[in-house]
């Protein structure tokens, strides 16, 4: 079995959408706007949602406060099991030179 691909970069974009890098190369642009309730509302925020970085250890982006999601779902491997899907706006790969 190979090794999953974990995230290496995040960019806020604006708003609720996100653009972010794989250790596979791939980048997706989601849109969270609307799927950031229950658990997740703490993020829900101009400021807070904006604060988002990598979490190395994990291999996934986080927020103050102990907000993560699942990078195997941001990778769009998986569902997330709440059933809220962020809008995929964008997906493609990262060119290697040579």
């Amino acid at each position: 079995m190979g090794t999953q691909a974990r995230v290496v970069e995040v960019e806020h974009l604006g708003e609720r959408r996100l653009r972010i890098v794989f250790s596979d190369d791939l980048v997706r642009e989601l849109d969270f706007d609307g799927v950031l309730t229950g658990a997740l509302s703490g993020i829900d925020d101009d400021e807070v949602f904006g604060a988002v970085e990598v979490d190395r250890a994990s291999g996934t982006i986080g927020w103050p406060g102990g907000y993560d999601l699942d990078p195997d779902v941001l990778h769009g491997e998986f569902e997330p099991a709440d059933g809220r899907v962020a809008r995929l706006v964008r997906e493609y790969r990262l060119e290697t030179a040579g």
